[in-house]
C-alpha cells in the first residue's frame, strides 16, 4: 500500500459527498482566494482531472459555481453556468456559510434556482465556511415539469 492518500478513501476527503465519479470534467466558475482549496483538492483526486475554468471550451460534466452575495445576480450566474453542463449534468452552487461574509439566504438559492430552471435536491456543509445546493438540470431531475 502506498503512503499517498486513497482517493477511495471518503473520510479524508471532502469532495466525497457531491457524489463526482473518476474521469469526470468539472468546470470551476466564480473561483478566488476564499474558496476551499482542500474541496478543490479533493475533487480533482476523486476526479483524477483538473478542474476547468471558464475558458474551458468543451461540455462539462458538472459546474461548481463558487457564489457570494456581491457576486451579483444569482439567476443569471446559473442560467450561464447552465450553458457550459452536459445533458443531465449538475450544479453544485456554493456559498458562504451563515454568518459568514457574502452569505447568500436558502430562500434566494431557491428562488434563484427555480427562476433559471433548476431544481435544488439537496443542501450540505461541504467545507468549514462553504455550504452546498446540488441542482440538477431539467434533463438531469426525474420530473417531467419545467
Amino acid at each position: 500500500m502506498s503512503a499517498t492518500a486513497d482517493p477511495a478513501d471518503k473520510s479524508n476527503n471532502p469532495a466525497f459527498k457531491l457524489g463526482f465519479e473518476p474521469g469526470q470534467i468539472v468546470q470551476e466558475l466564480g473561483y478566488d482566494d476564499d474558496t476551499d482549496q482542500d474541496l478543490r483538492d479533493g475533487i480533482e483526486e476523486i476526479t483524477g482531472e483538473e478542474l476547468v475554468d471558464e475558458d474551458y471550451d468543451d461540455v462539462a460534466d458538472a459546474v461548481l459555481l463558487w457564489h457570494r452575495e456581491e457576486d451579483g445576480d444569482l439567476t443569471d450566474a446559473l442560467v450561464d453556468a447552465q450553458e457550459y453542463l452536459a445533458d443531465g449534468g449538475l450544479i453544485w452552487l456554493l456559498t458562504p456559510k451563515k454568518g459568514r461574509d457574502g452569505h447568500v439566504e436558502a430562500h434566494e438559492v431557491a428562488e434563484a434556482a427555480q427562476t433559471a430552471g433548476l431544481s435544488q435536491t439537496s443542501s450540505i456543509a461541504v467545507a468549514k465556511d462553504w455550504a452546498g445546493t446540488r441542482l440538477a438540470t431539467p434533463k438531469a431531475a426525474k420530473s417531467g415539469r419545467r
